[in-house]
């Protein structure tokens, strides 16, 4: 097989993924859910998928970004998910990217972008602006760091653990 033929496998397995993406963003809207779906596949298999879950279950963190994730470190049995790609059905808010961030995704692809999501009602686009424009201090909700004697003691604990696992 050429690179080229084998870039344009690759391309058409991403294709495949996206659709399948935005086939559970669509029938998550169908089944109570919002409109979002993701994947999360390595070495060219699906691990893992999610849909958005937050009215579902009451739960503002279950987007379909953070269930697919959460779905592919339990099946794998790791927290880490390197070598892996995030297909999502759109753009992951900050928190999705920042949990993609955390488990250490080696890429992901998505489909519509934070101005479509905003055209259905889904504008995320003042958290972007959050965490690129503004200073914590003109966040919408107090900021305030307490100094307690004792605040580093659980980072104490840890480095004296020594069987932690680090991550």
């Amino acid at each position: 097989m050429t690179a080229h033929t084998q870039e344009t496998s690759s391309h058409e397995l991403e294709r495949t993924w996206l659709d399948e993406a935005i086939r559970l963003a669509t029938n998550s809207v169908a089944n109570g859910g919002g409109p979002f779906g993701a994947l999360v596949a390595k070495a060219g298999e699906v691990v893992a998928i999610g849909n958005n879950q937050v009215t579902a279950n009451l739960d503002p963190t279950a987007h379909a970004e953070v269930s697919a994730i959460r779905a592919a470190c339990k099946e794998l049995g790791t927290f880490s998910l390197e070598g892996c790609v995030l297909i999502t059905s759109c753009e992951p808010c900050p928190m999705c990217l920042s949990s993609a961030l955390w488990a250490r995704v080696d890429r992901f692809i998505y489909a519509a972008d934070r101005d479509d999501a905003a055209m259905a009602g889904f504008d995320d686009r003042r958290f972007y602006d959050l965490f690129e424009k503004q200073p914590a201090s003109r966040w919408p909700m107090s900021v305030e760091q307490l100094d307690l004697p004792n605040r580093t003691a659980p980072f104490d604990a840890w480095l004296a653990k020594s069987d932690r696992i680090a991550y």
